[in-house]
């Protein structure tokens, strides 16, 4: 058994990085699995029930734009991919499965893991970091679907809050009409104001709401 972990919104000006852990079941195969990012948004929708339904367990993870802003973005994604992981591995601790006896193996996605850096979060687990594992693994390919469909649902909310900025279309991506809407409304606290898009515009005393 393997734990199979993905993250989703290392990239956007604003938001919370999301991560996601699952533990595949082999007797219950998903087709149609792959990178979040080549598949179809209507797609992505479809699957994520599936993958939570049909998998052993899964995980969510999140990191704020705080700790984004106050560990860098990188290892903001590995403090959620701990939380994801912790996450996963309870709710199969809940379930009615076999115990788990030895610290399970997690695959990620990249060439680095959250055991490789020193930080605030507990990474007792053996790793397999395998670059573009969200192509080529399964489980890790699932992961990247339930972080972004999770992700893409915090955006819509936030863009409730925040409506003039287009959160709902574009999740926080430096966008053309997201930068135009940043020069024209300001700075969110959603914004991660280590990034340099939303540095300079705060250097340039744009008021933030």
């Amino acid at each position: 058994m393997h734990i199979g972990v993905d993250e989703a919104g290392r990239g956007p000006l604003a938001g919370p990085v999301c991560a996601a852990a699952v533990i595949l079941n082999p007797n219950l195969p998903l087709e149609g699995l792959a990178d979040s990012k080549s598949i179809s948004e209507t797609k992505r929708n479809r699957l994520a029930p599936l993958i939570q339904t049909k998998s052993l367990a899964w995980g969510i993870g999140w990191a704020t734009v705080s700790e984004i802003e106050a560990l860098d973005i990188l290892r903001a994604s590995f403090m959620a991919m701990s939380r994801a992981v912790e996450d996963c591995l309870r709710r199969y601790s809940e379930g009615d499965r076999v115990p788990i006896t030895q610290t399970p193996l997690v695959r990620v996605d990249g060439n680095h893991s959250p055991g490789d850096f020193e930080g605030p979060w507990s990474w007792p687990y053996p790793t397999q970091a395998i670059i573009k594992g969200d192509q080529t693994e399964p489980s890790i390919s699932a992961a990247s679907i339930l972080a972004k469909t999770a992700r893409d649902c915090e955006m819509r909310r936030l863009h409730s809050i925040y409506p003039d900025y287009g959160f709902d279309r574009h999740a926080g991506y430096g966008t053309r009409q997201h930068l135009a809407a940043l020069d024209t409304f300001g700075v969110t606290p959603i914004h991660r104001k280590t990034f340099a898009p939303i540095a300079r515009r705060l250097a340039l005393k744009l008021d933030p709401r």
